[in-house]
């Protein structure tokens, strides 16, 4: 029988797409890899207090969670974090390392036994960290990104390659510790050796650059006894991004580097693949991972403008043979053995998922966290990837959402509200996958519009590089050309356009409310507010001198700091916000937030502020995702005039509160 479609006002629709379901279907499957012919990763569990679990599978097929709850499979290096585990095969069983998040130790997994620890306890400071961890059995080692603090500030810390001892000789001994460089670059990613084991690859890099300004690609000599020599700088340099670099099974050196504009492939040196498009991107965690070579000589590769597919690159003709599938994006985290490549794929239809693809057949199929739908997908939203114009005539890459339900339809007439989304970074992109907090709009009836303004990866570095001392003004500038645009056309009510953000895109948010007219409204999450204090002393060491770029020299601009900052004009911010933040958040501190409104007080200005006790930068726990999705979704009713049934009130006061609760 045909479902009868109802005519009712834009944003009042009745959705099965509730926040809780949402939010048990937030994250997604990480840092694949394969523990002899098991393929492993790291998987979300929201409903678990937000943790990453390691998940095995095994040679039938059968899934298993292989830590139970409380270890949390997760790096805090940079904050951000990094590949986390590896594993190999020994004695015909899985032995396992991995880093927990609660201590950061390194700790030592074999399956039927406790975990046991690998790395010491600091005293000082922050304590010492680990990533993107390679075994090395033979020499009974784990070579190591470390992270150490030496003090208290977020900018006392060190980071070399250092190798563990596997017999845990140093988990109560610092000293046991082999460091295997010296700390005289700021940054470095984990040591990625070359097949007969002679030679060693990393990525360098130093403030005031951020990894996808400039790096080093370094290169030393393994000496027999696994110390390094003769460390130098292969590729890269201030104003090249080196983004990855490995090994191919006969001994040379590949890498992706953008010096021609684009993130390309270079072998020995010499370009294998040049196009306009991508082969790496921004490198926030050390462990990502864009291609990886195969034993055949051919390459994996995660490349696109834009989008990201996995294709299969033949590095003689330089030739792509993209895999056929639902697929239309892929994380940068690749793992192959033999033939066999392992991915996480995503699409506008489902979720990410563990992909295996044959490289000789040429098949693939998932694996690992495979998609379930988890309402009527004619419930889920419909990307229509769009180019905008923008001042000066420029490009501006978005994807549009319209309502769409299938059982309700908007009255004649009417124009449905959208919420315009801000990405975070800035250096990032909107990914084209299936987001059940999109749908959660969507499907009441409230388009959404994902924008990649200027500053975005996906579309080379000249794209890039526009939002380079203009952060607050390119980003700003192209989320109002495209709502204006989506008004302008007919798509969008000009009176019920919302703008929302989370880190960065809290900034955008921010700096749109206090400098456009454009918004009714808006919602701003962990945000960057006030650029005077968010700097070397008060965000971490990995972003602390970001702004060199974004906004200009500090030294040389001091009041281009002060003019941008939306804390600076709160006064003029006349629309209700919403403003969302985790309290243990080390990269936009509370206090960010806390400013911003201490210069709201007595304004009048309806706001509600949230602050949620355990959460840091991004939010993981279920109960935090459902608060804040409903939080924003009642902000939007109140400010659009819908009349939503089931849904919490979110109070909107102009006094700030604390955790959990309406303010």
């Amino acid at each position: 029988m045909e479902e009868t479609v109802r005519t009712l006002p834009y944003g009042e629709w009745p959705s099965p797409v509730d926040a809780a379901t949402a939010a048990a279907h937030d994250g997604s499957p990480e840092y694949v890899g394969f523990v002899g012919d098991e393929v492993w990763w790291t998987e979300p569990r929201p409903a678990e207090g937000g943790r990453r679990t390691l998940v095995r599978r095994h040679s039938d097929g059968a899934e298993e969670s292989v830590l139970p709850a409380p270890w949390n499979v997760r790096s805090r290096v940079v904050e951000y974090g990094g590949r986390p585990w590896a594993g190999f095969v020994r004695d015909d069983d899985p032995l396992v390392v991995f880093v927990d998040f609660t201590d950061q130790r390194l700790y030592r997994y074999e399956p039927g036994g406790e975990p046991r620890p690998l790395t010491p306890v600091s005293p000082v400071g922050q304590g010492l960290r680990w990533a993107e961890p390679t075994l090395l059995p033979d020499r009974g080692e784990v070579w190591c990104v470390l992270e150490e603090f030496t003090g208290d500030g977020p900018g006392d810390v060190r980071r070399v390659l250092a190798a563990v001892p596997l017999d845990g000789s140093a988990a109560d001994d610092r000293g046991a510790v082999r460091e295997l460089t010296d700390d005289r670059h700021r940054f470095v990613t984990g040591p990625r050796l070359a097949p007969d084991g002679r030679l060693v690859a990393w990525l360098a890099w130093d403030h005031p650059h951020m990894p996808w300004d400039g790096t080093e690609l370094r290169l030393a000599d393994v000496a027999p006894d696994g110390t390094l020599h003769d460390a130098r700088t292969v590729a890269g340099g201030p104003g090249e991004s080196v983004a990855q670099a490995d090994w191919t099974h006969d001994g040379r050196l590949l890498h992706s580097s953008d010096r021609t504009g684009w993130w390309n492939l270079y072998l020995d040196g010499e370009p294998v693949c040049p196009r306009e498009e991508e082969f790496g991107g921004p490198l926030w965690k050390p462990g990502s991972r864009w291609f990886t070579p195969l034993g055949s000589g051919l390459i994996a590769v995660v490349h696109g403008r834009g989008a990201a597919t996995l294709g299969i690159l033949d590095p003689q003709t330089g030739d792509v043979a993209d895999t056929a599938g639902p697929w239309t994006e892929f994380s940068p985290t690749l793992a192959a053995h033999g033939e066999r490549v392992v991915a996480v794929g995503a699409s506008p239809r489902s979720a990410h998922e563990v992909v295996e693809l044959d490289t000789r057949t040429g098949r693939t199929r998932v694996i690992g966290a495979p998609h379930e739908d988890a309402v009527d997908p004619a419930h889920y939203p419909e990307p229509r990837v769009r180019t905008f114009t923008g001042p000066d005539g420029r490009e501006i890459h978005a994807q549009v959402y319209p309502p769409r339900n299938p059982g309700c339809s908007g009255p004649d007439g009417e124009l449905p509200p959208y919420v315009i989304r801000a990405h975070g970074g800035p250096t990032g992109r909107a990914p084209l996958v299936l987001d059940l907090e999109i749908a959660y709009f969507t499907s009441r009836g409230i388009g959404v519009a994902e924008v990649d303004y200027g500053g975005s990866t996906g579309y080379g570095r000249a794209y890039r590089d526009r939002l380079r001392e203009r952060w607050g003004v390119v980003d700003v500038e192209d989320c109002a050309a495209v709502a204006s645009a989506l008004a302008d056309e007919g798509t969008a009510d000009r009176d019920r356009l919302a703008v929302r953000g989370g880190s960065a895109g809290g900034w955008t948010t921010a700096v749109s409310l206090t400098t456009t007219d454009l918004y009714a409204c808006g919602t701003i999450l962990y945000p960057v507010l006030d650029l005077a204090g968010w700097g070397p002393e008060e965000t971490h060491d990995f972003e602390s001198h970001y702004l060199e770029s974004l906004i200009g020299p500090r030294a040389e601009v001091p009041g281009r700091y002060a003019e941008r900052s939306p804390a600076a004009y709160a006064d003029r911010l006349t629309v209700p916000f919403l403003l969302l933040q985790g309290l243990d958040d080390r990269i936009c501190p509370p206090v960010q937030c806390e400013r911003f409104l201490a210069r709201l007080e007595g304004k009048g200005v309806p706001y509600a502020y949230l602050s949620f006790e355990g959460e840091g930068h991004g939010f993981r726990r279920a109960e935090t995702m459902v608060r804040a999705l409903e939080a924003e979704l009642s902000l939007y009713a109140q400010v659009f005039g819908l009349e939503v049934s089931d849904l919490p009130v979110l109070e909107l006061t102009g006094s700030a509160g604390s955790a959990g609760a309406d303010r």
